[in-house]
């Protein structure tokens, strides 16, 4: 990865993030509804950018691309794909990571930074999740 794609990286994370917690919220209410087309609009925004930058190696699913706005998926089908990108976002993170180690005068502490073109940068991240 490069520093633009770190960078967007983050951008389209935050993203995923922050839709999947309004769709959870829908999804826990109505689970079955079906999202409106003015949301899924943007989450098909951000899905289509999210594919981008995972390509072939990191995409959560082969044969999906984006939902139909024509049959609108319900609250569920929504969270459950946003969840695979968000996974997959969190594998892709993890493979592009280093810890650095630190002492403080006191005690040991790590940092993680961004490889950025296959070198260690000094781009803080943190350390990485747990993949559900």
């Amino acid at each position: 990865m490069n520093t633009n794609e770190v960078n967007l990286f983050e951008k389209i994370q935050s993203q995923l993030d922050g839709l999947l917690s309004e769709i959870t919220i829908l999804s826990k209410k109505s689970p079955n509804d079906g999202v409106n087309k003015f949301k899924l609009k943007f989450i098909n925004e951000v899905l289509s950018s999210a594919n981008k930058l995972l390509g072939t190696p990191y995409k959560p699913l082969a044969s999906f691309e984006q939902f139909d706005e024509d049959d609108l998926p319900s609250n569920s089908d929504v969270t459950f794909i946003l969840s695979q990108y968000l996974n997959c976002f969190e594998k892709m993170r993890a493979d592009n990571i280093y810890r650095l180690q630190q002492y403080d005068g006191n005690k040991y502490f790590y940092e993680w930074f961004w490889t950025v073109d296959k070198s260690k940068s000094k781009i803080k991240t943190g350390p990485p999740k747990k993949i559900k």
